[in-house]
């Protein structure tokens, strides 16, 4: 008998925990948590009919909790030479009170206030994050000299040409080369692969991967600080940055509306002066283009249909983490997909039996696989196991179980040796029979595992992870709605990828790539003006899904980095739903469009009445809140069931 054997046994990587930072560990939440306690005060009083002398200090409180931030930010960019909104905004609700409408003034500031707060908690976040990658990596290593003593050593003091030894479920401390020892090692956190990858002398590794059941010696062949996980965390923040150009943009068109807008508030009340109008007459004017020129009706035009269009995303399982993101998925043009987790289920499960040998049934070779499986840690062999308990097959006790890192595993069940092992590590020459299923299997992108009994083959096994079921349906929706085919991009081998894109109907197959392979890919795409969408769920595809335009997270397996990188979440793991939520955005637009010419038409008419008549203040304050209210309610039609339906069909 063959002493073939592998159990390359993977201990599972815990996930990295991270440290959050505290909601009201913010100051911008403070205090906007303390305007809206204030205002909702304040209120109620109002509505009640309660003395100026009691509601009056609450909602003085309000302004200074929630308008001292922007308009301190303000201050300061006037020194610059800067006008921004937040200042005008605070200057707004000033110009309100002074003509008695205080409770506008306060919600206008608790508005302001509430945004601020959920865009600082949201940078927070993806900091914490981004320090959470950093701690796949481990703390210290233990280097070996060249009399082979053992030194323990901070794993940043690493250097190139060390050599670390790396022992059974042990994270790797720096990239290099295996000069010694063989095992498996999982490093889904960098390539994707769903399954660990034998290693033996001469292969790659990488930091942050884990060990399997073998001890590796590995030669240090990077710099810690430039290992693949570092160069995550740099992309990471490097395509953050990127963004920075449409941040610009819309800075520059609130300075101008900023500017235009005092300027002619301005105008409005120094005008009439000049030709003899009366200074309280003259203000009452400038107030009153004040608030009919705010822009809230135009705000509340775009944030219903698209805040309305999150919750009914979210109620069918898709989480948007922005108005802003949900407002670009309808822009989507191009999409790229990551294969392991994305459009597989990211599990290893058994698709074939086929026994060799007369006499012996699928059930039967089944069972003896698992048998001996039963011991091993290794994903494949719970994979053989799970199989087994799903069909209710019973499972022998093995004896004298033997696993070996590199070769596979090995004992008695019922009686007889029997042997799972890789068909590269049989040292003879395979049956026909046997081999003709191996070359099958493995042609159709599966894992193989030969099955031995007493030193003769008498199967084999494929295991391959398993397409989503609704993976093709959502790959053909997906270029229905942007009118482009999806781009695979992966870390798996081509053949694997081929054959799960032939599946699903993908031509455009993009494999065996790292991070930076991946967001090269989309860079190349966006450089071709196309807006790209990305759909990933490990750590490795968070570089891809922050350089993308929009990147949506798998999310019952994402990782945490991921998961905060991303854009938006698929919380029930259907990949069918991202096409549908296109589909929800686009609708969402439409609403934008429609409310934004009612705001215009509104705020157009009573600018043009203030300035060129006498336009009664009640009169101008009830057409400003009747366009509110007006696109208010055409915006919440996005939350009607119908709306996710008609975009699922």
């Amino acid at each position: 008998m063959s002493a073939v054997t592998t159990d390359q046994r993977s201990v599972a990587p815990q996930r990295t925990s991270i440290t959050r930072t505290r909601v009201f560990a913010l100051p911008e939440v403070r205090w906007a948590a303390a305007a809206l306690v204030l205002f909702l005060i304040a209120l109620p009083l109002q509505l009640a009919g309660a003395p100026a002398w009691l509601r009056g200090p609450l909602y003085a409180a309000v302004y200074v909790a929630g308008g001292w931030e922007p308009g301190w930010a303000g201050l300061q960019a006037l020194r610059e030479k800067t006008l921004d909104v937040d200042l005008l905004m605070v200057v707004a609700a000033l110009g309100a009170a002074a003509i008695g409408q205080v409770m506008d003034g306060g919600l206008l500031i608790v508005i302001f206030a509430t945004s601020g707060a959920l865009e600082a908690l949201a940078t927070a976040r993806t900091q914490d994050s981004i320090r959470g990658l950093l701690d796949l990596t481990p703390s210290t290593a233990t280097r070996l000299g060249p009399d082979g003593a053992e030194d323990v050593v901070p794993a940043e003091d690493l250097v190139v040409g060390d050599v670390v030894l790396v022992r059974p479920g042990e994270l790797l401390a720096a990239d290099g080369h295996v000069v010694d020892g063989a095992s498996d090692v999982d490093q889904a956190s960098i390539t994707g692969e769903p399954l660990p990858a034998a290693k033996t002398i001469g292969d790659e590794v990488f930091a942050g991967t884990m060990n399997g059941a073998g001890v590796l010696r590995v030669e240090v062949s990077r710099d810690p600080h430039d290992s693949v996980v570092a160069r995550i965390v740099a992309m990471v923040e490097e395509a953050s940055e990127t963004k920075a150009p449409t941040q610009l943009f819309i800075e520059k068109i609130e300075q101008r509306y900023s500017v235009g807008m005092v300027t002619v508030t301005v105008a409005v009340f120094l005008l009439p002066l000049l030709w003899g109008a009366d200074l309280t007459g003259a203000l009452l004017r400038a107030m009153t283009f004040m608030i009919v020129a705010s822009p809230c009706a135009v705000v509340l035009a775009t944030m219903p249909p698209l805040l309305s269009a999150i919750a009914n995303a979210g109620r069918h399982g898709v989480l948007v983490k922005s108005a802003v993101v949900m407002e670009q998925l309808g822009r989507v043009e191009q999409v790229a997909l990551d294969k392991t987790g994305t459009l597989t289920e990211g599990a290893p499960t058994v698709t074939d039996i086929r026994p060799a040998t007369a006499g012996v049934s699928e059930h039967q070779l089944l069972a003896w696989a698992a048998a001996v499986e039963h011991a091993s840690e290794h994903p494949l062999g719970r994979a053989v196991v799970e199989a087994a308990r799903r069909d209710g097959v019973p499972l022998s006790p093995v004896e004298q179980f033997d696993a070996t890192p590199g070769a596979g595993v090995a004992g008695v069940v019922d009686g007889a040796p029997t042997a799972v092992c890789s068909p590269a590590r049989v040292d003879f020459a395979l049956p026909d029979e046997v081999a003709a299923a191996v070359h099958d299997l493995e042609a159709r992108g599966h894992t193989v595992v030969v099955v031995l009994r007493a030193g003769v083959p008498v199967g084999t096994i494929g295991i391959a992870d398993r397409l989503r079921p609704d993976a093709r349906a959502a790959v053909h929706q997906l270029a229905a709605v942007t009118a482009a085919p999806p781009m695979l991009v992966t870390g798996d081998n081509p053949a694997v990828a081929q054959h799960i894109g032939a599946q699903v109907g993908l031509t455009d197959i993009r494999a065996g790539l790292l991070p930076q392979h991946k967001v090269a890919a989309i860079r190349a795409a966006q450089a071709d003006g196309r807006t790209v969408l990305a759909i990933g769920d490990g750590v490795n595809d968070a570089p891809a899904l922050t350089a993308a335009d929009i990147g949506v997270a798998m999310g019952r397996a994402g990782a945490d980095l991921t998961l905060d990188a991303a854009d938006a979440v698929v919380v029930r793991d259907e990949l069918a739903t991202v096409p549908a939520a296109l589909v929800l955005s686009r609708r969402a637009r439409r609403i934008v469009v429609q409310n934004l010419v009612i705001a215009a038409v509104f705020i157009g008419c009573l600018v043009l009445w203030d300035l060129l008549g006498t336009l009664p203040l009640p009169l101008g304050v009830l057409g400003h809140e009747g366009s509110t209210v007006i696109v208010g309610l055409n915006g919440l039609r996005m939350l009607r069931r119908s709306a996710w339906s008609a975009s699922a069909d």
